[in-house]
């Protein structure tokens, strides 16, 4: 047999990508592992001080928050099966509150520790639960002996343990899944290009979220807008995230070769530039004509960054957008 046939045979590992390794090293690993070092900081003030009203408690669950945004953007992979159990939001027929009084009038041992906690309906789980304990006026009044302390407290021991463990999933065995597209034991990837699109995709998702749920369920119709749907009212921060997963959004774009197109990074800049024009934190002011057309001039630039990177970074990546998380079934 000549050299060249053995040569065929012989599986070599695949070549590296500069794209697929920017994105995990710079972008995903870090992100995650903000996210756990977070996650653990809140449970930790929550062992201290479960008390709706103490102030520690939730700057540290507003930086669990920060820190959880940028990591959203990674829907696949590890966050399959994770997500919703952090991040149970829309909830438009209020899960969230029936679970919680549900739980909270039951005071038995689902509130015993995360472990248990883990078992409980994702509507009483991760951050948005968290929120409703700490923020809503019908929740946050109790006090050290109350039920609601105990069900802070696995909750918040709960969210660590699931942010550890999809920072642990994605370096031992996401990343390295990323990094190895194409070889033989690699049935995920079966090429680099896979990989490409799926990040690829996985930023166009989240775009598209910040557009049609962040902004879009607030400005509900031209007749009938919804103020009361915005994200995270009760803590008043309907704002803060938009900005933040747009800033962690064209992050990934540039890790993504955003500074190789001419209209990606511009796009950004001007959706950011709207932004800062925004002034009300919960985005109420949609109710207003003044009010809507900023919050809808937002979630129209929004839509044009999305149109621009998957035009431009598409063609970078020579990839096209595939199906995303949001898509359904």
């Amino acid at each position: 047999m000549r050299l060249a046939t053995l040569l065929c045979l012989i599986a070599l590992p695949a070549a590296a990508d500069p794209f697929v390794d920017r994105v995990v090293d710079t972008v995903a690993l870090p992100r995650f592992d903000a996210f756990a070092s977070a996650a653990g900081a809140l449970a930790e003030a929550a062992q201290d001080d479960c008390s709706a009203t103490g102030p520690a408690l939730r700057q540290a669950w507003n930086d669990a928050f920060d820190a959880f945004l940028p990591a959203q953007a990674f829907r696949s992979g590890p966050m399959e099966d994770r997500g919703i159990g952090i991040a149970y939001w829309p909830d438009p027929k209020g899960f969230t509150e029936k679970s919680l009084i549900a739980l909270l009038a039951a005071n038995g041992p689902d509130l015993a520790s995360a472990e248990t906690y883990s078992g409980v309906s994702v509507a009483a789980r991760g951050l948005y639960a968290l929120e409703v304990m700490l923020f809503d006026p019908a929740f946050k009044t109790y006090g050290p002996e109350d039920p609601g302390c105990a069900l802070v407290g696995a909750a918040t021991a709960d969210l660590a343990l699931t942010a550890r463990a999809a920072s642990a999933a994605w370096a031992l065995d996401y990343a390295p899944l990323l990094r190895s597209a194409g070889e033989p034991a690699n049935t995920r990837f079966l090429t680099t290009q896979e990989v490409r699109q799926s990040l690829f995709t996985q930023l166009l998702t989240q775009l598209e979220f910040d557009k049609d749920e962040r902004l879009g369920r607030p400005l509900g119709s031209l007749e009938k807008p919804r103020p009361t749907r915005a994200e995270s009212r009760a803590s008043g921060r309907s704002l803060r995230n938009i900005r933040v997963s747009l800033a962690a959004n064209e992050d990934l774009a540039r890790a993504l070769g955003a500074d190789q197109t001419e209209g990606v990074l511009p796009a950004f800049a001007y959706a950011r530039s709207v932004a800062d024009k925004l002034t009300d934190p919960t985005l109420a002011d949609v109710g207003t004509p003044g009010g809507r057309f900023r919050v809808q001039e937002l979630a129209d630039a929004i839509g044009r960054v999305a149109e621009t990177c998957s035009a431009e970074l598409g063609a970078v990546l020579g990839v096209a957008p595939g199906f995303n998380a949001l898509d359904g079934d």
